[in-house]
């Protein structure tokens, strides 16, 4: 077995922490040594229960069908023994033995942008606007392909057809959750989604923290739009700080209970986010620049029916597209500067 192969045996061993087999390969001397000790070594290490269960997963665990499963499902392991393994994820306590990969790496600077599952229209609005000024910019937008916030980022962030990155809690080849598999596949066809869990794996509530270290590991910062003092994205937030990364937080109503997260994170000394612009500044990364691309059928018949300011509602009842794609053209027109958005949701010129 090389080191490649045993790097993706031991990520596949179920029941011991990521912690655990960091460890274990740092006290055998290698992840090659780790995978061969003797009973006797395991036990000491790993305690008798610990022991027997990693014996029994190594004495049937083949690593070539690990490999083999994920090129069936269009992915790629990419092992900390590959030199393109991310470097930033690479850097953190914690990093993945091994990741499974649908679609291509990022090589942009990546910015995670997460929130709430269920965001005001304002929240998933920003959330939106917030991928897509990112990606104008030439960052990769990075979430976790959940409802609510981080769906309107990944949108956002193809509408002008940047790259963006899903880290998912179950198998690359697992549909959660239900409802997003075209939006899966975008993901995959213009970035990546990313899982440590091997082709198969089912979604499970523990799964979701532990991924969670990784969206904040393969970014420099991470913007908290709209969130719950309970809410996973504050924890997102926590490891974004362990780790070394930048924070912001998108400040909202003191009314909207979504905005009680991001104000504890404002009030603890995070970036203040009304806009990507804001994040960039901090980050040093220059606004996008250069000639703007030339405006389809639909969005030049959009911009005509704004000759006096509008809601969406009322664009979609002139019938110029469904809710969902007259939403995605607005936000798309906006980060060009060829719409505003008004304090009363209506849209102008």
């Amino acid at each position: 077995m090389n080191e490649r192969e045993a790097w993706v045996i031991l990520n596949a061993a179920p029941g011991i922490s990521v912690r655990t087999k960091h460890r274990l390969v740092e006290a055998a001397g290698g992840v090659r040594e780790a995978v061969a000790l003797r009973p006797s070594a395991l036990r000491d290490l790993l305690g008798e229960r610990g022991a027997r269960r990693l014996q029994d997963f190594l004495a049937r665990a083949d690593p070539q069908r690990l490999i083999e499963d994920a090129k069936r499902c269009q992915a790629e392991v990419v092992t900390l023994a590959d030199a393109h393994y991310p470097q930033l994820l690479r850097a953190i306590a914690d990093p993945p033995l091994a990741l499974y990969v649908r679609g291509q790496l990022p090589r942009e600077v990546c910015v995670a942008v997460v929130g709430t599952r269920n965001p005001s229209a304002d929240g998933e609005y920003v959330a939106r606007r917030m991928g897509a000024e990112l990606s104008a910019a030439g960052v990769c937008v990075v979430s976790g392909l959940a409802r609510g916030v981080d769906a309107a980022a990944h949108r956002g962030s193809l509408e002008p057809g940047g790259p963006t990155v899903a880290v998912l809690g179950c198998g690359v080849d697992v549909h959660y959750p239900a409802g997003h598999e075209a939006l899966a596949d975008q993901v995959a066809a213009h970035g990546a989604l990313v899982s440590e869990y091997p082709p198969g794996t089912r979604a499970a509530k523990h799964h979701f923290p532990l991924r969670n270290r990784i969206i904040s590991g393969l970014s420099r910062a991470v913007v908290v739009v709209e969130a719950t003092l309970r809410s996973g994205a504050l924890i997102t937030a926590d490891l974004a700080l362990e780790q070394g990364r930048e924070v912001f937080a998108v400040p909202g109503s003191v009314l909207n209970p979504r905005s009680a997260g991001p104000h504890r994170l404002l009030r603890e000394g995070a970036g203040w986010a009304e806009s990507a612009c804001d994040v960039l500044r901090a980050l040093e990364i220059p606004h996008a620049s250069g000639r703007v691309p030339e405006l389809g059928p639909a969005e030049r018949q959009l911009l005509e029916a704004l000759g006096e300011p509008r809601y969406p509602d009322e664009l979609v009842a002139a019938r110029l597209g469904s809710a969902a794609a007259v939403n995605a053209l607005l936000v798309a027109l906006e980060v060009r500067g060829l719409v505003r958005r008004l304090q009363d949701g209506r849209y102008a010129r």
